[in-house]
């Protein structure tokens, strides 16, 4: 491995596998450090690559919020050939992305990792008028909007900032991302977002969130939202010295030492007899529907 379109690397290790999911306009190296920090622990680590990414902007803009769950799906199923145990994680949107795969393979995905999860755009460093944005997004206006990723761009460590800001703005979107989005791709994220809230409760999934307090993407808000409506156990973490990109920002090696603490323990319950499970907490219903257009929410952020 990888022989497969959506798997960009694999680390090899014992036979449980974590895959690891990118977030929007990112890259799978975004994720390399946490998955090496895995593998060194004896697990097998995959990075997903989601579909449009790591090219040009157009080639972004042409896919969809159901392309980007089949790509972390499809790699889902192939590593699910070679490993009976698999966790699902990620950064941002990926975090997103991993609890929808656990969404659409219950009973398969031994636990997830929702690092910096994004539902809320209500960071710092977001603008209050962002709500206009979003509004003119969802009202089809999306093709007519492009905007550039700003300071500091999710990343506190200043030396490691300005090596991945060169990175963008020279273009090199394989290995930094893209500087700007479309329209457009946010629509598709809003997508994601507005499912995953309105199924949360039909993730029963064990789950750690990671997110860091000065997140200058998304508020502590966002974990604490995801934590109290997942249908599953949720452990909520905070961390005290990062901002949203806390896989590759200063507190890189705790994010990697929570991740196995909560690892190995989802290991000593899966070891242990099965208990009944109480019902989940499905809001709206417990049955899996397609990506729906994103819904108007209160005016406290994207």
């Amino acid at each position: 491995m990888p022989a497969h379109p959506f798997i960009d690397f694999h680390y090899p290790g014992g036979p449980t596998a974590v895959l690891l999911v990118h977030g929007l306009t990112g890259t799978p190296s975004e994720m390399k450090i946490t998955a090496k920090g895995l593998a060194r622990a004896g697990y097998s680590v995959y990075g997903a690559k989601l579909a449009g990414h790591c090219g040009s902007e157009a080639d972004l803009i042409a896919t969809t919020a159901e392309d980007w769950l089949a790509s972390a799906l499809s790699a889902f199923d192939h590593i699910r050939t070679t490993h009976e145990t698999v966790i699902v994680g990620g950064l941002s949107m990926g975090a997103l992305l991993a609890l929808l795969v656990a969404r659409e393979r219950p009973g398969q995905v031994a636990g997830c990792l929702a690092y910096a999860p994004t539902l809320f755009y209500d960071g710092w460093s977001i603008p209050k008028a962002s709500i206009l944005l979003r509004s003119a997004v969802t009202l089809g206006f999306g093709r007519f909007i492009r905007f550039r990723e700003a300071y500091p761009y999710g990343i506190k460590d200043e030396r490691l900032r300005a090596r991945i800001v060169n990175a963008m703005e020279a273009g090199d979107a394989a290995a930094a991302g893209h500087l700007y989005m479309s329209g457009l791709s946010l629509r598709e994220l809003l997508r994601i977002i507005a499912r995953v809230k309105r199924e949360a409760g039909a993730i029963r999934t064990p789950t750690l969130i990671l997110q860091a307090r000065e997140d200058d993407v998304a508020s502590v808000r966002n974990a604490s939202f995801l934590a109290a409506r997942l249908g599953g156990q949720a452990e909520k973490i905070l961390l005290e010295d990062s901002y949203h990109m806390i896989t590759i920002d200063r507190e890189r090696d705790l994010v990697v030492a929570h991740s196995l603490d909560f690892l190995r323990r989802l290991e000593a319950r899966r070891a242990e007899p099965a208990l009944p499970r109480a019902p989940a907490r499905t809001g709206r219903g417990d049955t899996a529907i397609a990506f729906p257009l994103a819904e108007q929410e209160p005016a406290y952020g994207l």
